[in-house]
């Protein structure tokens, strides 16, 4: 169960290899977390991951999970839970594609879409049932910025976005009430091995930022965290200019 201030003893790690979710895990056995699983395909990347983890002295798992087979989730996922309750899962897996390369391989699109949304779909919902089942714990997902406006430079990552932003939302209504807490992150851009390489946007962050805000936001169990949250202002703004005017921004 969470503490009084919120800090879960136990967590899911869905992409046990993201920056943004090695850092969340990272901060929180610093405060409290002590037994992490780490889901995502066999690789030495994740086999590293898990014993950095143990190094902070956590007992670390790792359960074999890709996002690309929905039909495999509810069974590996249900062998994590099955092994105990799980107080806060964080969706944090997702691929940001190649535009320009993506616009005229619609397979390649078609991954994207299937990666961050349908993907995220079915492991969110898998997981949103066994904790109601359990009667409490956190659902976090880790949307973005990109899903607030679809732009030129990244429509088909900014409406996979979208849709999983709109998805988790929705979800976090149908939870309501049960004992079970939905949050949905939104950074802007992250300094991470996904944008290296990218021309940095104003207002970036950091993995680590990005903990710090998720901690934050169970504490105060809030639905939606910007990171940075100078970004709600600007993205408030930006839903409302005209498109015509928006297609000319150097965005």
């Amino acid at each position: 169960m969470k503490d009084a201030f919120g800090i879960p003893q136990s967590l899911l790690v869905l992409g046990g290899t993201s920056e943004i979710g090695l850092a969340t895990a990272r901060r929180l056995i610093a405060r409290r977390t002590r037994t992490v699983w780490l889901a995502g395909r066999p690789s030495p990347g994740l086999e590293s991951a898990a014993s950095g983890l143990r190094e902070l002295g956590a007992d670390v798992r790792t359960v074999d999970f890709d996002a690309l087979d929905p039909d495999a989730h509810e069974a590996a996922l249900g062998k994590v839970f099955a092994e105990g309750d799980i107080d806060m899962v964080l969706l944090a897996f997702g691929v940001l594609g190649d535009q320009s390369h993506d616009e005229n391989e619609p397979g390649a699109a078609v991954r994207v879409a299937q990666t961050n949304y349908t993907g995220a779909v079915s492991s969110g919902l898998v997981c949103a049932r066994a904790l109601q089942t359990q009667g409490h714990g956190s659902l976090v997902v880790l949307s973005s910025v990109a899903g607030e406006r679809a732009r030129r430079a990244n429509f088909i990552y900014g409406s996979s976005k979208a849709g999983l932003d709109a998805f988790t939302q929705g979800l976090g209504d149908a939870l309501f009430g049960t004992g079970v807490h939905v949050m949905v992150v939104r950074p802007g851009f992250v300094r991470s091995r996904m944008t290296e390489g990218l021309e940095e946007a104003p207002l970036a962050t950091t993995p680590e930022a990005v903990a710090t805000a998720i901690e934050t936001g169970l504490r105060r169990r809030s639905e939606t965290v910007w990171v940075p949250g100078a970004l709600r202002l600007v993205m408030s703004a930006l839903r409302h200019v005209p498109r015509g005017v928006f297609r000319r921004l150097p965005l």
